[in-house]
């Protein structure tokens, strides 16, 4: 292989985002052989069938053995028995990383569960993917000037980030490096809040005694703002306690948000409201923008 590139790659969790990263690399030819990992026989078979991955491997400590990176793509709830997993047959020199968009969970894992190899671990939470999952969901292309966090610990060394973050610049991603709890307050704030509070509105029409009707007359809005509704339950449950303190200050500050809205409609407050949607309106558009010159 090339300076950049490895010769083994295991994913464990054969997915959207794992999956894509094994595609990425393949196609840049920085990967050798892509050892898949997965708890569903069926998913592993489709991965191996779309050339998503080169072997498919059923136990996670003879794949590890052979790992000059790995790359966790689980839930984050399974990622400590993951760890536990491989830890005695990883070798020295093996790369281990993570996709979870959590990352001060991940840091305490890996203290607990792999001591004396911290200079090998580098989380990232790539910033792409969709409701989609499973092997076949798995696409070339989604990392292409999507941004990559990487959450460096004290104890990683330096060159271990730049090998990682090498790999995901020849997926087409951008990097930037954050501090892990710097990151987990970002994104309870941007990603996970947005998430909790699809779900619970989606609840919420449901359990109106005319769901049926509301339904059926729902159209973009709902479409648009439920989407990412249809995201796994699971990974989402994880998230939520993962995050638990950032999260709770930002569900938090949302009911204070609610509150102030409740009030300016009591009071019939046409400017304050006016006011209020029109700056949303302001810093979306600005966002949106500045999302598109990507």
């Amino acid at each position: 292989m090339g300076r950049q590139g490895i010769r083994t790659l295991v994913v464990v969790g054969v997915g959207l985002i794992g999956g894509s990263f094994a595609l990425a690399l393949k196609r840049a030819g920085l990967v050798e052989r892509v050892i898949g990992v997965d708890r569903s026989a069926d998913n592993l078979r489709c991965a191996q069938e779309l050339g998503v991955v080169d072997v498919a491997c059923d136990a996670l400590a003879l794949a590890a053995a052979e790992a000059d990176l790995v790359l966790l793509a689980t839930p984050v709830g399974q990622m400590a028995a993951c760890l536990s997993a491989m830890a005695p047959t990883l070798p020295p020199h093996a790369l281990i990383t993570d996709v979870g968009s959590t990352k001060g969970n991940v840091v305490r894992i890996m203290r607990e569960t792999l001591p004396d190899r911290l200079a090998r671990c580098v989380p990232a939470h790539p910033i792409a993917g969709s409701e989609l999952s499973g092997a076949a969901a798995a696409q070339y292309g989604l990392y292409e000037n999507r941004d990559v966090v990487l959450t460096p610990m004290a104890e990683t060394d330096p060159s271990a980030v730049e090998t990682l973050a090498a790999l995901w610049r020849a997926c087409g991603a951008h990097i930037a490096v954050l501090d892990p709890d710097e990151h987990d307050r970002v994104f309870a704030a941007v990603s996970h809040l947005p998430h909790l509070l699809a779900f619970s509105y989606v609840n919420l029409v449901a359990d109106r005694d005319n769901a049926e009707r509301c339904l059926d007359f729902a159209s973009t809005g709902f479409r648009d703002f439920t989407r990412i509704a249809g995201s796994s339950p699971e990974m989402w449950r994880d998230v939520a306690l993962a995050n638990r303190p950032a999260l709770l200050a930002a569900l938090h500050d949302y009911r204070a948000e609610l509150d102030r809205l409740i009030g300016e409609v009591e009071g019939e407050d046409g400017t304050a409201l006016t006011n209020r949607f029109g700056r949303a309106r302001q810093v979306r558009t600005a966002w949106y923008q500045k999302f598109l010159r990507k």
